[in-house]
């Protein structure tokens, strides 16, 4: 396991053991969980992106169309 510093103001690192206090965690298991996140995020997004690049925007579209005439409008509701 890698150790890793970071510099925050003081402010921020407060607010963040507060948070990992209300947890009931400690700050390092908080940064864990906040990294773990961050890099959920950042994998959904890129195999958003080279599906989208590998997609038909044409087609996509006839397919949310067709969603909006299956279930109506959210205007219409």
């Amino acid at each position: 396991m890698a150790t890793l510093t970071i510099r925050l103001p003081d402010a921020q690192r407060d607010r963040l053991a507060a948070m990992a206090a209300r947890r009931g965690v400690s700050l390092n298991k908080l940064m864990q969980e906040l990294a773990v996140r961050a890099l959920a995020e950042h994998d959904t997004e890129m195999r958003f992106r080279v599906r989208a690049a590998r997609g038909d925007a044409a087609r996509g579209l006839e397919v949310l169309d067709g969603l909006d005439r299956r279930h109506g409008q959210a205007g219409d509701r």
